[in-house]
């Protein structure tokens, strides 16, 4: 510390930083952990006492629509973005910003194309869709793949984040991860989904609240919103507008936008923790009002964040803290910009570490409650036929703890793998796309069938994990290296010698593994599509006729009126349900093509569409 001034130099170690955590740190952070459990003992107690499943998974479809906005924005807001995305303007400018574009038809989509599919069929799981639409196999190998996937993801987004912290603020990420895992178990365990929504929302305001007092700290202490602006201006960090179409190249308008939507719409409309939410409101027309608020909130948040980023450059930018070795990864540049301007504040670096770590624990609450809804829903009813309410209630609340443990194991796995954050959120993406692909598949192409969704699935998984694991294996091998900006050392205390990493020298398949990240859960979509709808033309295309209209999404069914006239359906006597009166004994009502007895007697029909 200079004796001259309560600011930090910019030379200052880490164990100086780390030793300003001290007891007003720990007190704000372990509160944070203890609102949330006691959100968990109220709605376990006294809030309903979760006696049902559908109390349970779903809060009684009693939800308002503000707690479901902000549990939306919580579920994948996590931690790993709220470091990762400062580091990111920090190290590559501001173009990864223009991602806020996508989410606006990300909503429309979500919204009107999607959640009435699922919201007609009032599903615990995703992926009763699936059966319903295709077949039970198909239904299976889209909860395996889920649960794979949250599993990974969860154990990572609590790690990453607390060994991040561990090495600026000094907190021990043994302890921390533990405490994340317990309290997030308990409260999503005794509390259920109305437990789980609710904390989401306070640790949303913590979020928030946190990324605020930051920026606004440390850009007054640099000078200012102009100084921030100019200095990331003189840097070459500020680009919107990259419009080259090479597909390699990282971020662009292109790929941010049109792949933005691809990697978004993979979580807003099809992914399980959201579209549990979108069903634990009453009506679709408050799911949809929770979904706009919820656009409105992550755009926020996500600005807050790239500022965040753009301020920390601003005050780092002529002397770089990776390049002189005062951290190792770019995750940890927020935490020592937290600790240098906050460090001398008692409890506000302690709040900065609560809302990180509200992060960790809205996704692995989301994790956990929607993981016990699949496991529940598509494999043990389906194992123990005859299960009674009551039982079907606790087993789910086991197995949210069995999964929270599982999680938990897998941290300790994840400290062993050294550089898996990048390749685990690059499965993420990668495993969203395919499943996106087969919802998709059965929601707008009537003629697909379950041979094709399931061969088009697996095609597509295995492709995106040889792209994802080629990528992030010559990543780590240092084969590939992306570029990055330019960083100075100038201006540090003691002028040291730093070299550039080589960008390498690329050509063959290397050239394939350079396409961007951006892209995979478009390119995972496209493949499900095509090869689904080669193999089901070639093994006998699905009746669309027998398949019931709330299968199919909206759009579809009204292109459908319009390209069969009620005269041609009575020629080749369309079964369009008894809902619709006709003279003709030959439109009766028909039964799901699968042989799930849920038909037109149980599924209302579509009397404006006709299909």
């Amino acid at each position: 510390m200079d004796p001259t001034t309560s600011e930090p130099t910019q030379g200052e170690s880490l164990d100086d930083l780390s030793s300003q955590f001290k007891w007003p740190e720990y007190v704000v952070f372990v509160l944070m952990l203890l609102v949330s459990a006691g959100i968990g003992v109220f709605y376990g107690c006294f809030g309903g006492k979760q006696k049902t499943t559908s109390e349970f998974l779903m809060a009684s479809r009693s939800m308002s629509t503000f707690p479901m906005a902000m549990s939306l924005i919580a579920s994948f807001m996590s931690a790993i973005t709220l470091l990762g995305t400062p580091a990111e303007m920090y190290q590559y400018g501001t173009q990864y910003w223009v991602i806020a574009i996508s989410y606006f038809f990300v909503m429309a989509s979500a919204a009107y194309l999607y959640l009435p599919v699922f919201f007609k069929l009032q599903v615990t799981s995703a992926y009763e869709y699936l059966e319903l639409r295709f077949a039970k196999p198909v239904r299976l190998l889209g909860c395996f793949t889920f649960t794979l996937q949250m599993s990974i993801y969860m154990a990572i987004v609590v790690y990453a984040p607390a060994l991040a912290l561990s090495q600026v603020t000094g907190i021990n990420v043994w302890i921390a991860t533990t405490g994340i895992f317990v309290v997030c178990i308990f409260y999503t365990a005794l509390g259920g989904m109305k437990a789980v929504m609710w904390t989401d929302t306070f640790q949303v305001v913590v979020m928030f609240g946190s990324m605020l007092v930051v920026i606004i700290k440390g850009a007054i202490d640099i000078g200012g919103d102009s100084a921030v602006w100019e200095a990331a201006s003189q840097g070459n960090r500020i680009e919107f507008f990259n419009w080259n179409m090479d597909p390699r190249e990282r971020h662009t308008l292109w790929n941010l936008i049109i792949g933005g939507y691809f990697t978004w719409i993979a979580i807003y409309g099809v992914n399980q923790s959201q579209v549990q939410r979108y069903l634990t409101v009453p009506t679709i027309k408050m799911a949809q009002t929770a979904i706009w608020a919820n656009f409105v909130g992550l755009t926020a948040l996500l600005s807050i964040c790239c500022y965040a980023g753009l301020v920390v450059y601003a005050k780092y930018h002529g002397c770089d803290p990776l390049l002189t070795k005062r951290i190792e990864a770019s995750d940890q540049l927020f935490p020592l910009f937290v600790m240098e301007i906050l460090g001398d504040v008692p409890g506000l670096p302690g709040l900065f570490v609560a809302g990180i770590f509200s992060g960790a624990l809205s996704t692995v609450s989301s994790g956990l409650n929607s993981l016990a809804a699949i496991a529940l829903e598509d494999v043990c009813k389906s194992i123990w036929t005859d299960m009674t309410e009551e039982t079907a209630t606790k087993f789910s609340k086991w197995l949210a703890v069995a999964f929270g443990i599982i999680s938990f194991g897998l941290v300790f796995v994840a400290a062993q793998l050294g550089g898996v954050l990048q390749a685990a959120l690059s499965i993420f993406g990668m495993v969203g796309g395919p499943l996106l692909g087969v919802f998709t598949l059965g929601m707008f192409f009537p003629w697909a069938n379950a041979k094709g969704a399931f061969t088009g699935t697996i095609t597509a998984l295995t492709f995106m994990f040889w792209l994802g694991f080629g990528a992030n294996i010559n990543i780590q091998n240092k084969t590939l290296v992306i570029p990055k900006k330019e960083f100075s050392v100038e201006d540090c205390p003691v002028q040291q010698n730093v070299t550039a990493p080589s960008l390498g020298e690329f050509g063959g398949v290397l050239e394939f593994y350079r396409l961007s990240y951006m892209w995979y859960s478009m390119i995972a979509c496209i493949v499900v599509l095509v090869v689904g709808l080669t193999v089901s033309f070639l093994t006998g295309p699905q009746d669309p006729r027998k398949l019931s209209p709330e299968l199919i999404s909206p759009p579809i069914n009204a292109m459908m009126k319009k390209l069969f006239s009620k005269k041609f359906l009575k020629k080749i006597k369309w079964e369009l349900g008894k809902d619709l009166k006709s003279k003709d004994e030959s439109l009766k009502p028909v039964s799901i093509s699968n042989g799930n007895n849920i038909g037109v007697d149980n599924l209302a029909f579509n009397k404006e569409t006709g299909f």
